[in-house]
């Protein structure tokens, strides 16, 4: 889970992180199941495969200013927003956890691999900035392994655990469609699931959300709902994280697509991000 290189940076020490809060770093109309709202299907539906890569797509414009999300598994650089080390397909960090899960899954498929070695390391990073026992052959070996597929097959997994997984389940579960669950899919890889100090964390934000507004498994209208998360998610950025205050991600790229009543996220797609133009035609 990475901040952007492009919003402002705060110092580390105001960021230090608690890894285990982090962790686990044309609309439709209404549906009578889930109450005013789109069915509560999309971008994990295997059926339709095109929806999740529309969403890594969105997140890799805002993560890594490409649409290419695919050319960033050997990515890695310290950023300095006090999460240490920021890598892969969403910004894996070595101070919240997920980059040494992404070192276990790899190590497990591929025993021995240059990446092993790192692992009690990147333990001890966890909850700071350290780069101690890392450096240069860590990012080297890190940027090296992007060529072999059984690394990249970690990344997609502890991506999916971690964060898509569940940020999809519980936008389904409040009954929300396939935009809606790209929104808290975007909020868990930017924010974590947990708070930790100086964060707010997407649990905290939905629980906001919820005291403006009913999602529609609860009997609410989807726009209205989606509008109170992002209204909650702005105001965390801006007033109680420092360094995500640059909200383009969201007022420009999600709050345009549900202005546009775009429930099922569906091409083509519009949107800036810290001021560069994306559009999304198609499949």
């Amino acid at each position: 889970m990475k901040l952007s290189t492009r919003p402002l940076i705060a110092s580390a020490a105001a960021f230090a992180l608690a890894a285990a809060a982090l962790s686990g770093c044309s609309g439709t109309g209404p549906d009578a199941a889930y109450g005013k709202g789109s069915p509560a299907a999309g971008l994990d539906d295997p059926a339709d495969p095109a929806k999740k890569d529309i969403a890594m797509r969105l997140v890799s414009s805002a993560e890594n200013s490409t649409l290419d999300w695919t050319s960033q598994y050997g990515y890695i650089e310290d950023i300095g927003d006090g999460r240490g080390y920021t890598a892969g397909i969403i910004g894996f960090c070595s101070g919240t956890g997920d980059m040494r899960r992404v070192v276990e899954r790899y190590t497990r498929a591929r025993p021995g691999n240059p990446l092993e070695r790192f692992g009690p390391a990147l333990r001890k990073a966890e909850g700071s900035d350290a780069h101690t026992g890392l450096g240069r052959r860590f990012t080297g070996a890190w940027a090296d392994a992007a060529g072999d597929a059984a690394f990249r097959s970690a990344q997609d997994a502890e991506r999916d655990a971690s964060y898509f997984g569940p940020a999809v389940a519980r936008a389904k579960a409040d009954g929300l469609g396939a935009l809606g669950q790209f929104i808290y899919y975007d909020a868990y890889v930017m924010h974590g699931s947990g708070d930790a100090e100086g964060t707010v964390g997407f649990r905290t934000m939905r629980r906001r959300a919820l005291a403006e507004a009913a999602p529609p498994a609860r009997g609410g209208d989807e726009r209205a709902y989606l509008g109170a998360f992002l209204d909650v998610r702005v105001a965390a950025m801006r007033e109680e994280e420092p360094s995500h205050t640059d909200t383009s991600r969201v007022e420009t790229a999600q709050r345009v697509f549900l202005k546009k009543g775009d429930l099922n996220l569906d091409p083509p797609l519009d949107w800036k991000v810290y001021g560069d133009s994306y559009r999304i035609d198609g499949p």
